[in-house]
């Protein structure tokens, strides 16, 4: 009702009142009476008074509603923009083109491995700025080249002998404060002692930009690289190793032992205290803190059962405990959504209880099993307290091969790079923020696609 008719409706409620007494033959005088009061009520000042402040305190709890969504959507996209203006910018490298001349006194050719390719990327961007001959200046320019340079070299060598004696040129990367530079997140102002680069190597990086020797391309070490101390060098992809490992660990634990436990609670178990008190523990688990399943994986996988240290086997089943209260919850809610209608036609064809609950419970409680699970894998994929506790958070170069070997994931290679001050790993952390997000969301949209293409409607 809006305000232009809120007062009128003190009247219609009087006109319908007086309608409905003088339409009633039989009615007594006394009710004549206590009808013609309520009309005057109805349409007095009080009634209007009290029903204009419910209207009032009605659209004032509609707008606070609106405001509150409205904060909470300006806070995520502040969230998010933030993320996405400090993570967008790793996605791009900056690479040096250089002429470099594969000399066979610098590579041995018994074993090109053990050469000095480090020292072939010197040369070249030496050769390139024939000028610079003082040794602090060489310094300087040397400074501008990744580590990563000399890998490169090598692995094209490593590939291709036949480059031994050639002259290619070749497109290396460039050290992170020459990458941040190039991307506009360091100032070029300011004095030269408070900047990490010189005017000399500011001069340089124009003069290469000039001559088309300079460019950003997209960042494929952040994906197909591992972990590095070097932020040019850092990529994910041991984090999402083991973060896959982990999570296959868990869902293969978790989920066997979480479904027969929501079937045996919810299909066979007798109401008694000891069910009870298994439900009550189940509920209080889900709420536990996720720091003490850590713990717990510390004092028992570890050190009683010996498990080695920061492998997917012991995360996995430290994950694998702290989801599993949900995926029964899940589990639990999803067997009861079926119709008992179902139960009692199989148990009147003459089907046994138990094929009644895995041949026609079960399958029709399964979309709604599986998300349950999927959400309960999307929350053990971005935890980092339990993980930290069993020793996940050590620095891992090479990718895991195994359950056992040891890797880290994803959630702690974002809180190791964010404890580094360098501003390249500041970008780098966001964009790895961005690329677990992406995931979470995927697994979440799987969750829903399923409920929604299976889901029975009853």
């Amino acid at each position: 009702m809006t305000d232009l008719t809120m007062d009128q409706f003190g009247d219609q409620l009087g006109d319908q009142l007086a309608t409905a007494d003088d339409g009633d033959e039989t009615a007594g005088a006394g009710a004549n009476t206590a009808s013609a009061r309520s009309v005057a009520y109805y349409r007095g000042p009080v009634f209007q008074r009290r029903l204009r402040h419910r209207y009032l305190v009605e659209r004032w709890f509609r707008w606070a509603g609106l405001g509150a969504i409205g904060l909470a959507i300006t806070m995520l996209v502040v969230l998010l923009g933030s993320i996405v203006l400090n993570g967008w910018s790793a996605f791009r490298e900056t690479k040096l083109l250089l002429e470099v001349s594969f000399d066979p006194a610098v590579i041995e050719r018994v074993d090109p491995g053990a050469a000095d390719y480090a020292k072939l990327a010197r040369m070249a961007v030496q050769a390139r700025f024939p000028e610079v001959t003082e040794r602090s200046e060489r310094r300087q320019l040397n400074a501008m080249l990744s580590d990563g340079a000399g890998q490169l070299l090598r692995a094209m060598v490593l590939g291709d002998p036949a480059l031994i004696g050639q002259k290619r040129s070749v497109w290396v990367p460039a050290r992170s404060d020459i990458d941040q530079l190039v991307k506009g997140n360091i100032a070029r102002g300011g004095a030269e002692g408070e900047r990490r680069f010189s005017d000399r190597q500011l001069g340089w990086v124009d003069g290469l930009r000039a001559a088309g020797a300079l460019r950003l391309e997209f960042n494929t070490t952040l994906f197909f690289a591992g972990d590095s101390r070097e932020p040019e060098l850092a990529g994910i992809l041991s984090g999402l190793t083991g973060s896959l490992l982990t999570l296959i660990a868990t869902l293969l634990l978790a989920m066997p032992v979480g479904v027969a436990a929501a079937v045996y609670l919810e299909e066979f178990a007798t109401h008694s205290r000891w069910t009870d008190l298994i439900e009550v523990n189940i509920n209080n688990l889900a709420a536990v803190p996720s720091i003490i399943f850590g713990l717990l994986g510390l004092s028992v996988f570890l050190n009683l059962f010996g498990l080695p240290r920061s492998a997917a086997l012991a995360g996995g089943m430290v994950l694998a405990l702290m989801t599993l209260p949900t995926i029964i919850i899940a589990s639990r809610s999803a067997l009861k959504a079926v119709p008992p209608s179902i139960r009692e036609a199989a148990l009147g064809v003459g089907a046994s209880p138990v094929q009644t609950v895995f041949h026609h419970v079960l399958p029709l409680a399964m979309p709604g099993i599986l998300t349950g699970m999927i959400i309960g894998m999307s929350r053990a994929l971005g935890e980092t307290a339990p993980l930290l506790m069993i020793g996940m958070v050590a620095f891992v170069v090479d990718i895991p091969r195994g359950f056992t070997d040891s890797t880290t994931v994803l959630p702690v290679q974002i809180y190791m790079w964010a404890a580094s001050p360098e501003r390249a790993f500041t970008e780098r952390t966001s964009a790895a923020i961005l690329i677990l997000l992406v995931v979470l969301t995927a697994m979440n949209a799987l969750a829903v696609y399923l409920r929604r293409s299976f889901e029975k409607r009853w």
